[in-house]
């Protein structure tokens, strides 16, 4: 892999050694979440910050792409590989080092003779056989036609993303009330039912309403009693952050409070991270707009391997 410079905000974000060795999901995943740790236990909460914010930018992703996009280019807002950009009227800048992720590598799998007679349809099945390295290229490491703004995304407004909120939520059996008794608490979560403390700020009552809502999703069956409190509560805020900073709110800054989520606990760590992300994207797959939907899409539509470096 290459060591990719990062910015001031981001220089505890170290880089991976590099390797030649093929790896596999699992092992990618398993070598950000001890880079993490390590970033965590000398008081360093950067890297933490990097990888909830690419949960909200590239919720399409896989987890362990998510994790590599945002340790080697923190600052990526928008990716896509080498021919994707080119469709887009842009080029990659001449030397950009690209970033690393892991591309699926389906193969098929011939049934026997006997058991293709029975049902001809199944003759031949795809079946994922391994991973091979792709690049992708950051925006900012190409030039070209100016891109439309797609996302529609507010910079401190919610906007319509409220409604969506609550529809989104209301789809989901969860009833909604304004409730003062519950002062001093913001949001209240009672599971089927929410309490939300009226006359907050319209950015602080979303953030809340997702927090909540996170609670609902994730903490009033089974992983109620497999977590803490503190676990439980960080993965709600966490939830709230990348969900409020992906739609333009100032969401603030990931705290090295995060290093509570997993006492020392790296299996712990990697679990909490991926149930962050998979809540996240589902919540934002409901509530984005249509275009930014088509970016995400556009953007992982790439049949061509780039080169990990742009000649």
């Amino acid at each position: 892999m290459s060591t990719i410079a990062t910015t001031n905000e981001t220089s505890n974000v170290t880089s991976l050694p590099s390797t030649s060795k093929a790896q596999t999901a699992k092992e990618v995943i398993a070598a950000n979440v001890k880079l993490l740790i390590e970033q965590l236990e000398a008081g360093h909460s950067e890297g933490l910050t990097a990888y909830l914010t690419a949960m909200g930018r590239f919720h399409n992703y896989s987890f362990g792409n998510i994790l590599e996009i945002a340790r080697q280019k923190p600052d990526a807002t928008r990716v896509a590989g080498m021919y994707a950009w080119n469709q887009l009227g842009r080029k990659v800048i001449k030397g950009q080092k690209g970033i690393r992720i892991l591309a699926p590598m389906i193969g098929i799998r011939k049934k026997k003779d006997s058991e293709a007679e029975k049902d001809i349809t199944k003759q031949n099945q795809p079946v994922l056989v391994g991973f091979r390295s792709a690049y992708v290229f950051d925006v900012s490491q190409t030039e070209g036609a100016p891109l439309p703004d797609l996302s529609e995304r507010v910079k401190g407004e919610v906007g319509e993303y409220r409604e969506r909120l609550i529809d989104f939520l209301i789809a989901q059996g969860i009833e909604l009330e304004f409730k003062e008794s519950i002062a001093p608490a913001l949001g209240m979560s009672y599971g089927g039912r929410i309490a939300i403390l009226p006359g907050q700020a319209t950015a602080e009552e979303f953030s809340t309403l997702v927090h909540e809502l996170a609670h609902e999703m994730l903490h009033k069956a089974e992983r109620r009693t497999a977590t803490t409190k503190t676990v439980r509560e960080t993965e709600a805020e966490a939830i709230a952050f990348v969900v409020s900073q992906t739609i333009g709110l100032d969401a603030g800054r990931a705290s090295a409070d995060y290093i509570h989520l997993y006492h020392g606990n790296a299996a712990l760590l990697a679990e909490s991270l991926e149930v962050i992300q998979r809540t996240s994207a589902l919540i934002l797959s409901a509530i984005e707009t249509p275009a930014a939907t088509a970016e995400q899409t556009e953007a992982e539509a790439d049949p061509e391997p780039a080169l990990a470096q742009a000649s």
